[in-house]
Order: structure tokens, then sequence, then C-alpha cells
């Protein structure tokens, strides 16, 4: 067992157990409830920073791997692991649970004991889809995150939470089941040439499937995939979702569940079926600059502030596309970097409408207008993380949009054999206008709210933050700052990971195309074990 191989199965288990504890106390006992919920989300933040002792920043391999079988018969191992790409994607996970639980720790006053512990075991499946290289565990993880979402909008949502919850269930669900049948074929398509059944992720990845089927199979994965993201037109569902959502599951919603729809394209879709991406990589750039402007400029038009919010994750997460489809080591990195500042500024933009919503409940920009007077440390701090959303130079937010903009220019120049986009110099500069645009409506929203006459009754008597409150904002605030300022340590970490990803999907989508039965089946002779399949698979 390698050093530290404990730490990752010990973060799924924090939470599960809990959430086991919280349910064992008595139902009244709301503080209680809270306190548990935060203390047991820190102790996992605090052991989730154990992972940088034990782990190699030079090397691009698998790290901390726990390895143990699961269920016998289907082949299906617990097996987990880290490398430069999921890291921070972990690291950002285990932060904004405590940090979200603490800012929103008296909105929740109605069964308390079961939104902690749903909290909780929502935490658990994101950690287990990003920390998974088993695609049946992968599989059961990412399901496990939808029962927790479904319920906190279902539950805990506004006047509308019912449909928003059944929304969201059914587009998931249905991205969901595609991609399940897609690892059924995967599975079983992989056992002749492996020896045997088996969800390993590594060892799935020495077998080429036929061109064909990886033209279909990407499509199921990243149909679930786009969903998350998510990607335009297949993203309605997600300002229902917020709007509906109570702040904390909005927090969560935008900082970290957002983020599996290109992790899920990083780490599984395109490593898996390198042709198939070559086919739909076109369209999905597309959509993902539609997507930008798309969301800008319907964020601009909105009056609810939380629906505002909502596009803009639509826009930034474009970006993200935009960098993986890039396939360089530009674009790539750009693209990890934007979504852990996109977690740290959207989720502060979310739990900063949720402080004023508990304020003045209400969400409409028109009800605001001179609060910088009254709220001076919130309007200040709030500013930080505006601006870190709108990607102003110091701050995180412009060095993963950076990135993913040069690394779009880059990638007409470097694309291997077999893999193209249509015209990514100007896809680059049509991106652009969504960073110009995403500083409109934002300076739009903050303009609205906090500038202007204070000619509102009721926005003279509003207090400024709370202790836990400001804890919070600056504690988000600092790692806005930090991000921007001193991204260099971060990017090393990605860069080893980074370009083997590139490297290996270069080589891959350059190779002659496995056996061309449109099904995908065998030839006659093809190699059936697992020594032979690591040296070419069904070639």
């Amino acid at each position: 067992m390698n050093p530290g191989s404990f730490i990752l199965p010990l973060l799924l288990a924090l939470p599960i157990l809990g959430a086991l504890f919280v349910m064992c106390t008595p139902k009244t006992e709301s503080a209680l409830h809270r306190g548990l919920g935060i203390a047991f989300s820190t102790i996992t933040f605090l052991v989730s920073l154990l992972i940088f002792k034990f782990f190699n920043a030079k090397s691009d391999a698998y790290q901390l791997v726990f390895d143990a079988e699961w269920i016998p018969g289907l082949g299906a191992h617990f097996k987990t692991g880290i490398d430069g790409i999921s890291i921070f994607l972990v690291i950002l996970t285990t932060f904004m649970m405590p940090i979200t639980l603490i800012g929103t720790r008296k909105a929740v006053d109605k069964h308390s004991r079961e939104f902690m512990a749903a909290m909780l075991v929502l935490e658990a499946g994101m950690l287990g889809a990003f920390v998974a290289l088993d695609l049946f565990l992968f599989y059961v993880s990412w399901e496990v995150m939808l029962i927790p979402m479904y319920l906190l909008i279902g539950i805990w949502g506004g006047q509308r939470r019912l449909y928003a919850s059944i929304k969201f269930v059914i587009y998931t669900m249905v991205g969901s089941l595609l991609m399940l049948v897609a690892i059924f074929y995967v599975y079983t398509q992989a056992a002749p040439v492996l020896g045997g059944y088996t969800t390993d992720l590594e060892r799935i990845m020495t077998v080429s499937f036929s061109y064909q089927a990886q033209v279909w199979c990407f499509a199921a994965f990243a149909l679930a995939f786009a969903i998350k993201v998510p990607l335009f037109p297949l993203h309605t569902w997600l300002p229902d979702a917020h709007v509906e959502a109570p702040t904390a599951g909005s927090v969560i919603l935008a900082g970290v569940l957002l983020k599996f729809g290109i992790y899920g394209f990083i780490r599984f879709a395109m490593p898996l079926f390198p042709h198939g991406a070559a086919v739909w990589a076109p369209a999905l750039a597309i959509l993902a600059v539609i997507g930008i402007i798309y969301g800008a400029f319907v964020a601009f038009a909105q009056d609810d502030v939380k629906k505002l919010v909502a596009y803009s994750s639509v826009s930034h997460l474009g970006f993200c596309m935009i960098g993986v489809l890039s396939l360089t080591a530009y674009g790539t990195s750009g693209s990890i970097y934007a979504m852990l500042s996109h977690g740290l500024t959207t989720g502060g933009l979310f739990l900063g409408i949720g402080v004023l919503y508990e304020r003045r409940h209400t969400r409409r920009l028109a009800e605001y207008g001179g609060i910088w007077k009254q709220m001076p440390v919130f309007a200040g701090l709030f500013l930080i993380v505006t601006m870190g959303s709108a990607g102003l130079p110091a701050l995180s937010g412009f060095v993963g949009e950076f990135l993913t903009i040069f690394g779009t220019f880059l990638s007409g120049d470097t694309m291997p054999a077999g893999y193209s986009l249509p015209m990514p110099r100007l896809l680059g500069v049509l991106a652009l206008t969504g960073v110009i645009l995403g500083a409109v409506y934002l300076l739009y929203m903050f303009q609205k709210v906090f500038f202007g006459k204070l000619d509102k009754a009721k926005n003279g008597k509003l207090p400024d933050l709370k202790g836990h409150e400001l804890f919070v904002f600056v504690v988000l605030s600092i790692g806005i700052l930090l991000g921007g300022l001193f991204p260099r340590p971060l990017l090393n970490v990605m860069e080893p990971s980074v370009q083997k990803f590139v490297r290996d999907f270069g080589r891959r989508v350059g190779e002659p195309d496995a056996p061309a039965h449109i099904y995908g089946m065998l030839p006659k002779g093809a190699p059936t074990t697992p020594a032979t399949a690591a040296n070419g698979g069904a070639k």
C-alpha cells in the first residue's frame, strides 16, 4: 500500500460518518445539527490538506491510490487516486463545504438535521466522483450526488421548488442513463481483450475501441457531461435550480457540482474515446462559444440577481469547455484554473445574495440601491468577489480566462493529426467578447445594488456583516487575491498531468482506427490477454 493511500477513503468516510452522527441527534436541536455539520466538514478539509504531504508534484501518475476488490462478480473495485488534474478540485470541494455551512448556518431552520445530513452526503458523493479510478465507482458517486441535491432543492427551496427539482432530476438522469449504457458497452467489449470483466479505468484505457463505437460512446458520455457543465442549449435546468435552491445549495451547485461536466471530459470521455472526441469537438466548441455570449447577454437582462449569477455560470463554464477542447497545455491548465476560480467567485456571489436575501427577502435589483452606505464592509468584500468573477487582472478569474483563450489561439498550430477545431482563432476572439460582456453585467449588478440613492426605507436599516459572515467573505477574498497574484504554484502541480493528458490524447487520436465494425466487435485473432492488450489493445 502506498504511503498516504488511506487519505482518500478517509475523505469519503468522514462526511458519511458525520451524516450518521447528525441523524442520531434529537430533531429539535438545530444548533447541534449545525455544529456537527460544520465540525465534520471542517475536519474533512483539514484531512484533505494531508494530500500535499504525500503528493509528488513532479509526477504525472495517479497517486495516493487505494485499490480494494469491491464487487468480485462484476470486476468492480473500490479504486481511488488523484493526479495534478483532480487534486485542487478535491481541495476546492472540502474547502467550500465548511465555508458554505458557516456562511449559511442560520439560513435553514426547518428540518435542520436532515439538511445537514443531505449536505454531508452530497460532499461524499462529490469527492467520490473526483477520486474514482473505476467506472462503476464513478457512476455510483455521480448518482449519489443527484439524490441530496434533489432533496435540497425540493424540500428547502423556494415556491417553485418541486418544478425545479424534478427538472433537475430529469435532465441529469437522461444523461446519466445514456452514460450507463456506454459504460456497459465498454465493460463487455473490453472483457475479451483484458482477459476478464473489469471496470478499472486504467486497464480499460489500454483498449482501443472501433471508430464507430468511439463516436457513439463519446456522444453518450458527452451528453451527460454537457448537461452538467451546462453547455448551451442543455442549460435550461440551471437557472431554475439556482433560483429555487436554498443559498447553501446554490453555492455548492455553482462552486463544485458544475465542475463535474468539464472534469468528466478530461478524465473519462476524451481519453477513452479520442476518435469520438475528434468527431464531436467542433460542435462542442461552437456550442461553448455560443454559451459564453448567450449566457452573458441573458444575464444582463435579468432583474432577479440570483438568476443573473446563474446565467453567468453558463457563460463562465463555456471558457472551461473551449480550454479543454483546444487540446493545449495552456488551454487545459486554464480550464482547470478557471474552474477553481469559478468555485470561489460564483460561490461568493451566491453567498452575498444570501446575505441580502436574509435581510430584505427579495432578489429583485429594483428593490436595492445605495446599500454601500449601510453595509460598507460587505460592499468592499463583495466588490472583490465581483471583480474576481469579471476577470480583473491580479484576481483569480483573470488567470483561467487568459489561459483558455490563449490556448484556443495556439491550438490551430499544435493540434495532432485527426483532430481540429473550426477557425480556432475566431473562436478565441468570440470567446474574448464574453470577458467584456461579463464585466458589463457584473458591474451593472453591483451598481444597481450598492450605488445610487438610498431611497428604499427598508434598505436604510440593513445591518453590516455579522461575525461568521465576515469570516467567510474575508477567507474567500484572500483566496481570490492569492489565486490572481500567485498562480504559478498551482499551475506547476497541474502541469505534469496536463501534459500527459494532451500528449496521450494526441498519440491515441493520431493512431490508425481500431476495428471498423460498426458495433466495435473484435476481429478474429484479436489479443485476449492483459499483456497483449497493454501493447495495443484491440487494434
